[in-house]
């Protein structure tokens, strides 16, 4: 017997395919994710940037939701204007409090200064909590804490930029054995390892000897994952500092939380996340698309729903391909991009040019529904896209891929909704400004 068809298939299970089903159930929508695999939530640091540099300008972006007119016309923030994106990242916001990971940001709504690994001002709109110590804002002077072994996180390197910047900052070194025996640990390993109360305490002992009044602490972004909350806050305690992550190379332990959350979030509401599905073929009944095929260990299996919402993640997450030629194409549906089609046309001459490069501001073409178009009318009537597959768009060099993953989720999701005649609405949010949890 057939399955019952979904309400919602969701194509990619990135940060925008994940809020949208997270958005579609909570409006009591049935929704399943299907991906190749896991997105690019292990990899990015889990902050939610709306908005950090204007297409040409070097410096960094105060105000984001009052800088939108500096984006093209088409630009999807520019579409739905900056009242509907801020209440889409503070409805998420409000989502991953109530799961047990607070958010926060500025009471202004503004962008806040946090430092990199490698001790640069990264303009952020949304923060973990944990994250929210760091900001360079604040004249407090910071202490850089690493450990000896530990790879790809160097204090004395970011303690330097840090300086160069104008910022109070000095760098220590703790032993590798204070949190973890093993020889070889990723981050995840050591995450892990802090969640054990000895290792928090033997940690805390050290910290205290080394904290000098008045000063920060900024730790590599190891504090936890599943007890991520109690560990930091039992530290901060303990030391009677104020501690702070700071993001590391990938592995992301906060990118891996934020993508633990929303996966089971998703599931407590009836909706379900299958990675390792790529889909592989697709049919239509007229405008309207009736299944797509994934592939699977043993057999093809054919999803059945009312409304597909496409989430791949564009050019750099696999949902566009290229050949020899420079010819690009969306690997799915088929859909028209506008992405220049010959290389000689993809990049300017400066690699760090200010406007960007075109193969990274081209995309899927949609209306202001977020429905994919071709000559203005919408491709197929029930499909929507979102995230980084969209056209006008240069998440990378815009910093606003985490912002225009979510805004454009919730966007897809409200018109999802209005297409199905579904009465629910998307939750309504908190202020951006109020600390969550």
């Amino acid at each position: 017997m057939a399955e019952p068809a979904l309400d919602l298939l969701v194509i990619g299970a990135g940060l925008s395919g994940l809020s949208a089903a997270l958005f579609a159930a909570q409006a009591g929508l049935g929704v399943r994710v299907v991906a190749r695999g896991l997105g690019a939530l292990h990899w990015i640091p889990a902050t939610l940037d709306l908005l950090g540099y204007r297409p040409g300008r070097e410096h960094a972006v105060t105000q984001p939701l009052t800088a939108f007119d500096a984006l093209p016309a088409e630009h999807p923030y520019r579409r739905m204007g900056a009242e509907a994106v801020a209440a889409a990242l503070d409805g998420l916001a409000q989502s991953l409090a109530q799961a047990g990971l607070p958010y926060a940001g500025h009471a202004g709504r503004q962008n806040i200064p946090l430092p990199s690994p490698a001790g640069v001002a990264r303009p952020v709109y949304l923060a973990p909590a944990a994250q929210l110590a760091g900001r360079l804002d604040d004249p407090a002077p910071l202490l850089i804490v690493g450990f000896q072994g530990m790879r790809d996180f160097y204090p004395t390197l970011a303690a330097h930029h840090l300086a160069q910047a104008g910022v109070q900052a000095r760098a220590v070194y703790l032993p590798y054995d204070l949190i973890t025996d093993r020889r070889d640990a990723n981050n995840v390993h050591l995450a892990q390892e802090l969640e054990a109360p000895a290792r928090r305490q033997a940690l805390a002992h050290a910290l205290r000897g080394l904290v000098a009044p008045g000063e920060r602490i900024g730790l590599p972004a190891i504090l936890g994952i599943d007890q991520h909350v109690a560990v930091w806050r039992e530290l901060e305690a303990a030391v009677g500092a104020p501690v702070f992550e700071i993001p590391t190379l990938p592995p992301s332990v906060p990118g891996i939380r934020l993508h633990r959350v929303l996966v089971q979030q998703i599931s407590l509401l009836g909706g379900r996340v299958e990675p390792n599905m790529a889909v592989t073929d697709f049919a239509a009944a007229g405008d309207h698309i009736t299944w797509v095929e994934t592939a699977t260990s043993a057999r093809p299996l054919r999803h059945h729903a009312k409304a597909f919402l496409l989430a791949t993640g564009g050019i750099l997450g696999g949902g566009f391909q290229s050949d020899p030629s420079g010819r690009v194409w969306e690997t799915i549906f088929g859909l028209s991009l506008t992405v220049p089609q010959g290389r000689e046309h993809w990049f300017r001459p400066a690699f760090l040019d200010p406007q960007g490069h075109p193969v990274y501001q081209g995309g899927v073409q949609t209306g202001v529904d977020f429905r994919p178009a071709a000559d203005g009318a919408p491709r197929y009537a029930n499909l929507w896209a979102a995230g980084s597959v969209l056209a006008h768009a240069d998440p990378i060099h815009e910093r606003s891929r985490e912002g225009l993953a979510v805004a454009c989720a919730a966007g897809a999701v409200q018109a999802i909704l209005a297409h199905l005649g579904h009465p629910a609405a998307i939750p309504a949010s908190r202020s951006a400004g109020q600390p969550a949890g």
